[in-house]
């Protein structure tokens, strides 16, 4: 079949399809299959785990601390 035998409908239908392939391919998850740190993995788990429970994270004052930030 050839493109000039394809209703409207049909042509918007492939044109669509197309698109949307090209788009999907382009926003693939560039980090798919790779392997997470153990040290990354347990830091996204604690965070998970106080945001269910309600716990804030660290004061800005550890931050300023912990990265040397202090004037």
């Amino acid at each position: 079949m050839q493109v000039k035998d394809l209703t409207t409908d049909e042509l918007k239908a492939l044109i669509r399809e197309t698109v949307t392939e090209v788009i999907e391919d382009i926003l693939a998850d560039l980090d798919e299959g790779m392997m997470v740190k153990q040290e990354l993995k347990q830091e996204l788990l604690e965070i998970q785990r106080r945001r269910k429970t309600g716990t804030r994270g660290i004061s800005a004052a550890e931050v300023i601390s912990r990265f040397g930030l202090g004037v």
